[in-house]
Formats: structure tokens, C-alpha cells, sequence
């Protein structure tokens, strides 16, 4: 036997339940996007590398792309990221679109990263910015939404938390420990590093970076310092409206939280998983100035972020909060009685349909003890079953599978009688 082909290292299939995961988050995002007024677009999969070489950095082009030439010769790549799409597309109908632009997408990316827990080389992604307006009260808004699909989804403020922070608010205490604007990147990432490393050895590090004792204890006192917020108006303005859109009790300051250096410019946050089983953010944004610089584009501030489906997916599974699995999406199950009443059963089938009933047909003559085992393993409710004597008087008889009651009724009420018995199981 030949050996089977296996699939490319990090991407992923999805069989019927992966699949019910994946479509679970997209029904939520999509609701909560839209009760917040938010329109759906999205951009091409494939794009010419330049489109990411001056905003994304060389790291994201070089060593996390998927690239490769084309029978063209034109170096294109399976898009990392969303962000410089959406600023073409924004920059090519500026003068037409109306802003403030409330956007959001739900689509597939490929990154070539080392494959591990919440991380994989495919995987899809949640973008939602608003753009045009710059104000704490829109940065408030982006959190709202964020917030209310963690509600949706079940994770309460004890199970997920969004982090807050301010890169003005950060570079004004920067400015006062003296640290100079060509080490604050090394800052930031040092900050990042602080839970991964062990308190002393971070020390040591923040020091070989250049860093006086001085700045390092200052440093220390600022990420320790969890009423910082209260210094800064657009942090003090973002708290009073999320206070007013209802979802506070999601929402905490943190100084730690630094993320973006060179491309955020206000506002940042990050959601957890506050069991900390998954090491990686839920979701992440900030406030952006001057997104279309690099794709000829007029200035336009905006705020935006992202939340990939392979980290949520994993903390609703752990925190048990998926629906069940129906393995088929029709409750009603027509049955073949004879092979010579095949055809009477695919017509039953149709008429169902067209009432507006989802409905599996068995596709061949079988003993109905085996086509009602087959109902039970696709989590059917309503088994309808037509035999010679139910021909005949023009009736169908029909089995509520959740109690085995059967009841035999004119083939014209079989709707309305099925529609009884799904509305009892549902109630």
C-alpha cells in the first residue's frame, strides 16, 4: 500500500465538529460586529509582498510569510495580516466612503510560525475598526464590542478580562525616568518579557540594556502602579464611557500591557483567559495614526483589533462552553419503507421542505430499526415513515424520537404536526 499523504505541518481540517466550532465563532462576532453597527468587507487572499515590507516590519515579510513567485515573476504572499489591505482599500474610495468607517472581516491568514497551543500556521481572524475619529469614547467602543462577544460566548468578567493601557500615558512616565527614545522599543520588550523570566534575571537584563538602577526601580514602580490610569484624561474619559456602554466589569487598567511600540499610539488592550491555562492573548488592539501613510492615502486616525479562532476555540472548549454537537443541521428524518416507495419518500422529503423544514431523506430501501439508529446518531428529532397502508389513506405516520411516541396523520397536517412536536422539544 502506498503511504498516505499527510497534511502540510500546521494548517488544519475541518471535519463536521471543527467545523460547527468555527461557524459557533463566526455567528457570534458577526452579531456582535452588527449590534454595534459595524458593516462586513474583506480583502484578497494573496497580495503582493511590498503591500507588507514598510508597515509590518521585516520579520512578518521575511521569515513569518508565505511568499513565493508567480508564473508572472511577481513576489506575492497568503496574507499574514488584514490591516495593510484594509488601508489600500480605505485610501482607494477615501473621498467616496463615509466616516467615521465602522469595518469588520472574519477571514483566513497563513503565518509561517512554529506550530504550538493557540498557535497555528492557518488559522482564522476576527478584524473589527473603526476609523476616522479619534477619541477615547471610540477606543471604548472597540472594547464594547470585544466585551460583548466575551458575554456572548459565555465568558463572564471572571473567566476573561481586556487589560488597558496608554502608550501616551507611557511615554510621559518614560519621559520623566529620563529614558531615552532610542532604548523605549528594548523597554517595551523587556516589559513583555517580565512574567516569562524570573524576577533577578529580568533585573540583570533591564541593566544590560542600558537601564540605571534609578530608571529600573522607577521602571518597577510604574508597571506596579495600578491607579496610573487616573493621571491620564483619555484613560479617565475611556473608564466613564465604558461605565455608560455597560461592560466595565470586563475592563482593567494594566501598565504591564505594552504592546505595538511603533505602531499604536494611544489606547492599547489585551483580553486573557484569566485561568491562565492559555499563555497567549484572546484578542489585541490599540489606536493607530496615520494607517494610510504608506499606501498614498490622506492621514486617518483609527482604533482596531484582532482575535485569531485557534486561542478562542480552545478556551471554550476548556471552560465547556460550546454548544452541543448536532451532527446534522435537518431534525426530521424521512424513511424509506420499500424500494418501491423510494420515490414516495424523496416527494414527501421535497414537500417538507418546501414548507420550511430542514430534512434528511434515507437515500436507499433499509430496515427501519437501521435507518432509526442512523436518526439517533445525527441527533434527528421527528422520524416520518410512509408505508403502503399510509399510501393509500393518503397519511404519514409520524415518531417523536426523543419519547417513541407514533401517531399516524393526513399527509396534508404532517407540517403543522411536526412543527408541534419540534416546538415541545424545544421548549
Amino acid at each position: 500500500m502506498s503511504s498516505k499523504i499527510q497534511t502540510v505541518k500546521g494548517t488544519r481540517e475541518f471535519y463536521p465538529e471543527e467545523m460547527a466550532l468555527r461557524n459557533f465563532i463566526y455567528e457570534k462576532v458577526r452579531a456582535a460586529s452588527q449590534s454595534f453597527g459595524y458593516q462586513e468587507y474583506d480583502g484578497p487572499f494573496i497580495e503582493a509582498i511590498d503591500l507588507y515590507a514598510a508597515k509590518s516590519g521585516e520579520e512578518l515579510v521575511k521569515k513569518q510569510s508565505f511568499t513565493f513567485q508567480d508564473r508572472g515573476g511577481d513576489f506575492v504572499t497568503l496574507r499574514p495580516e488584514l490591516t495593510p489591505s484594509l488601508a489600500r482599500m480605505i485610501a482607494a474610495k477615501q473621498g467616496e466612503l463615509t466616516f467615521p468607517a465602522r469595518w469588520w472581516s472574519f477571514g483566513p491568514f497563513w503565518r509561517y510560525e512554529q506550530p504550538q497551543k493557540g498557535r497555528s500556521r492557518e488559522f482564522f481572524q476576527w478584524n473589527l475598526d473603526m476609523l476616522g475619529v479619534n477619541s477615547p469614547e471610540a477606543d471604548a467602543e472597540l472594547i464594547a464590542v470585544a466585551a460583548t462577544f466575551l458575554r456572548s460566548v459565555g465568558l463572564t468578567p471572571e473567566l476573561a478580562t481586556i487589560y488597558v493601557n496608554n502608550r501616551r500615558l507611557m511615554d510621559s512616565e518614560f519621559d520623566a525616568l529620563a529614558i531615552s527614545t532610542e532604548k523605549r522599543m528594548d523597554v517595551s520588550n523587556l516589559v513583555d518579557r517580565r512574567s516569562k523570566m524570573e524576577s533577578a534575571k529580568w533585573d540583570s537584563y533591564a541593566l544590560e540594556l542600558g537601564l540605571s538602577q534609578t530608571q529600573l526601580d522607577g521602571l518597577k514602580n510604574i508597571l506596579g502602579n495600578f491607579e496610573l490610569w487616573k493621571n491620564s484624561e483619555e484613560l479617565t474619559r475611556l473608564f466613564s464611557a465604558l461605565e455608560a456602554l455597560g461592560v466595565s466589569e470586563y475592563v482593567k487598567f494594566d501598565p504591564n500591557i505594552m504592546r505595538g511600540l511603533l505602531y499604536y499610539t494611544g489606547t492599547v488592550f489585551e483580553a486573557f483567559d484569566t485561568s491562565g491555562s492559555v499563555k497567549r492573548a484572546i484578542l489585541g488592539g490599540g489606536r493607530y495614526d496615520n494607517l494610510l501613510a504608506d499606501v498614498g492615502g490622506q492621514p486617518l486616525s483609527g482604533v482596531g483589533f484582532a482575535m485569531g479562532d485557534v486561542v478562542m476555540g480552545i478556551v471554550l472548549k476548556e471552560k465547556d462552553l460550546l454548544p452541543e454537537f448536532t451532527p446534522s443541521p435537518a431534525p426530521v428524518l424521512v424513511t424509506v419503507f420499500e424500494e418501491s416507495l423510494l420515490r414516495e419518500s424523496y416527494s414527501l422529503a421535497a414537500e417538507l421542505r418546501r414548507a420550511g423544514l430542514k430534512v434528511l431523506c434515507y437515500p436507499e430501501p433499509a430496515k427501519l430499526q437501521k435507518q432509526f439508529k442512523f436518526a439517533d446518531k445525527m441527533k434527528s428529532r421527528v422520524a416520518v415513515t410512509l408505508g403502503p397502508d399510509e399510501i393509500a389513506q393518503n397519511r404519514v405516520a409520524i415518531k417523536n424520537l426523543a419519547n417513541g411516541e407514533q401517531t399516524i396523520v393526513a399527509r396534508a397536517s404532517a407540517f403543522e404536526s411536526i412543527q408541534k412536536i419540534l416546538a415541545s422539544l424545544q421548549a
